[in-house]
């Protein structure tokens, strides 16, 4: 991977993200590596998002406008369909990445079995600007399904996915769900293929008003107990139990 440069597909699912998007697309700017392609999926928006990222002028830059205004995970599947790169990330209109993220996780991918490799991030507070980090603990790295049915701790938005991957597993988003697809993907993903973490902040999630598995927490909750219910077969009984009672908590 030192004398060639891989191509890495960024995708960036937008709707009406103007408030956010060009620090968002700044931050792809200043990454250090530098061989990689932005598709950047609109979803209908009616906003200015369409004009900032031409803005930019990327000559790396595929934009999509979407047929209809569809779920985000549909959207992303859509999206999946366009990348080119050997190697694919997410980012969303209101995230940051730390400049080296591309470059710090290229690295990880020279052991084969690797599917994903994940890291850190930071959590900053939009009304106070503070800032702390997501994970306070030392992450492993390998066949994690056990792990993280217990204790999930996957941002999609540090995430890079070896395409390979998924083009053998077939594995896509759910698109019936509207916040915990993410979660679904990266444990199917889990059940199969090695997941590797750098254990440092590798992008900074914000938290605002507009999130939308905040303003949703009853969904979150619905969505959470329905992939239980259709998953209670595959889960030991210990799980089970402790999924269950963290929807316990949240209801609380």
């Amino acid at each position: 991977m030192k004398n060639k440069q891989e191509l890495v597909s960024i995708i960036l699912n937008c709707y009406n993200g103007e408030k956010f998007l060009a620090e968002a697309l700044l931050s792809l700017k200043n990454q250090t590596y530098k061989n990689w392609e932005l598709i950047f999926w609109d979803n209908r928006s009616t906003d200015s998002s369409k004009e900032i990222v031409f803005s930019f002028k990327f000559k790396n830059l595929r934009y999509f406008l979407s047929k209809k205004h569809t779920t985000l995970y549909e959207a992303r599947n859509l999206a999946i369909k366009k990348v080119k790169g050997k190697f694919i990330c997410f980012i969303d209109a209101d995230d940051l990445w730390e400049k080296d993220k591309i470059k710090n996780q290229l690295k990880l991918f020279k052991d084969k079995e690797t599917a994903v490799v994940y890291g850190n991030s930071y959590l900053k507070n939009e009304k106070n600007n503070k800032i702390k980090k997501f994970i306070n603990y030392e992450v492993s790295s390998g066949y994690i399904y056990k792990k993280l049915i217990k204790n999930y701790d996957i941002g999609i938005l540090t995430t890079m996915i070896k395409r390979s991957f998924l083009k053998k597993s077939k594995i896509i988003f759910n698109k019936k769900y509207n916040i915990i697809g993410d979660f679904d993907f990266f444990i199917k993903i889990s059940i199969f293929y090695k997941i590797a973490c750098i254990n440092k902040p590798l992008a900074i999630y914000r938290v605002h008003d507009e999130n939308y598995s905040l303003k949703n927490l009853e969904q979150y909750i619905t969505e959470l107990s329905y992939w239980i219910k259709k998953n209670k077969n595959k889960l030991k009984k210990k799980n089970f139990i402790l999924l269950s009672q963290y929807i316990l908590l949240f209801k609380l």
